[in-house]
């Protein structure tokens, strides 16, 4: 049977993913494609299931009929021994987005990363990335931070307010991508490193719509700095319009979402989207609030 005759299942699992954009963009996508294409989010706190469950979630989906899932937080490195395959980046990033089955085995990949270089290309060519301060160590901090120390990151500063998982993370990467410097550093450490920085990259969850505010003192912000954003809703996040206000290049979370639907797609369906459409048919649905 061709690809473009089958039919396809699909889940998101995560805590909070009932209001996600990701299965309405997966799903435009594949009506354009003129695909048969189905995505339901199955959501722990509605589920009153604990990110633990996530390896049964999958067994189960698998029983039922699901082609594929992404897994988003707080799964992503939890899901990893549940797992048959793990693609090489997924494994040296330590946390997996997207799992496909295939004659009842579960391979895991990892588009966040994938999906934010391509981003980071598109929104911000030939911005200055020596040197980087990131926000934020967890499952989309460990895929982002890959991407950038693969993209030509010399110098990271890795900040969560977690020391041991900053650490731990840090030296993780350095093993991977030893001819640069990843260097854990604490909340309280960031107005000292900002002068020393081209561009902030937040990969925590303030800002988004459920945890409002700024994730740092944009104080210590200047106009020559570049601000990216993983958060895409609100796509302009606070940290976003002030950093614009600023005069800063910019970044929005939208970019790395598109990024890495367009790569789960693709790995889902094995046709190639199209990037743009995708990314206007996320502008689209958050202009009218869906």
């Amino acid at each position: 049977m061709s690809t473009t005759a089958q039919s396809f299942l699909v889940g998101l699992i995560g805590d909070g993913v009932t209001p996600s954009l990701t299965p309405a963009m997966h799903e435009r996508e594949a009506d354009a494609q003129h695909l048969r294409y189905l995505y339901r989010p199955i959501d722990l706190s509605v589920l009153g299931r604990d990110a633990s469950d996530v390896g049964r979630l999958l067994r189960a989906g698998a029983e039922l009929g699901f082609n594929a899932f992404n897994i988003t937080h707080p799964c992503k490195q939890l899901v990893l021994e549940h797992l048959d395959e793990i693609s090489p980046n997924a494994r040296d990033i330590g946390a997996v987005n997207t799992v496909v089955i295939r004659d009842g085995k579960f391979f895991g990949y990892n588009t966040d990363a994938s999906g934010f270089a391509s981003g980071f290309a598109a929104g911000l060519p030939d911005a200055v990335q020596d040197t980087v301060l990131q926000l934020g160590a967890g499952g989309a901090g460990s895929a982002v931070a890959y991407a950038l120390l693969n993209t030509g990151t010399t110098t990271l500063y890795l900040v969560d307010p977690d020391a041991e998982r900053a650490g731990t993370r840090a030296a993780e990467l350095q093993q991977h991508f030893s001819g640069s410097r990843v260097i854990p550093a604490a909340p309280a450490q960031v107005p000292e490193l900002l002068p020393q920085v081209d561009g902030v990259l937040n990969a925590t969850p303030i800002g988004m719509f459920n945890h409002p505010g700024s994730p740092l003192d944009l104080a210590g912000l200047e106009p020559r700095h570049w601000v990216s954003d993983c958060i895409y809703r609100p796509v302009d996040t606070e940290l976003i319009i002030a950093a614009r206000r600023l005069g800063c290049r910019v970044l929005d979370g939208g970019h790395m979402a598109v990024g890495q639907a367009v790569d789960a797609f693709e790995i889902f369906t094995e046709i190639k989207p199209d990037a743009a459409r995708m990314r206007a048919h996320l502008l689209d649905m958050l202009e009218k609030g869906l």
